[in-house]
């Protein structure tokens, strides 16, 4: 087997890039990174392309998820055009900022989030930008 081959796990019914032997062990990786497994190298064969293609896949899929459904802490979130509650948290965080009191910010920030998600249901949904 040559280290970056994708095989199947029979054992785990999965596919993984192989990273090398530990003594009598092979080690996967999942397709698309992660933590790596111990198999047996027995219970290994090539992935067929039909595999490889899955495993690709649900790899990009979950990295999509993952960066949609990931909010930035570092970025504030965004109050809602024409909602009371949302501007009236973003004027006290305003205000907060305006003070130097990042105690009162992070506060402000913490109950806009809140909001957005129990309200508008879109408060997890912010896009992380890279």
């Amino acid at each position: 087997m040559e280290c970056g081959a994708f095989m199947y796990d029979k054992v785990a019914c999965v596919v993984g890039e192989f990273r090398g032997s530990v003594g009598p062990y092979a080690m996967l990786r999942p397709v698309g990174g992660g933590r790596e497994w111990q198999a047996d190298p027995a219970a290994l064969r090539p992935a067929t392309p039909e595999e490889r293609l899955s495993a690709g896949v649900r790899a990009a899929n979950t990295r999509t998820y993952t960066r949609i459904r990931t909010v930035d802490p570092d970025r504030p979130p965004t109050p809602v055009p024409d909602c009371g509650v949302c501007a009236d948290l973003a004027v006290r965080r305003r205000q907060a900022r305006a003070c130097f009191d990042g105690s009162a910010e992070t506060d402000a920030n913490v109950l806009l989030r809140r909001h957005l998600r129990q309200d508008h249901e879109e408060g997890e949904e912010e896009p992380v930008t890279a």
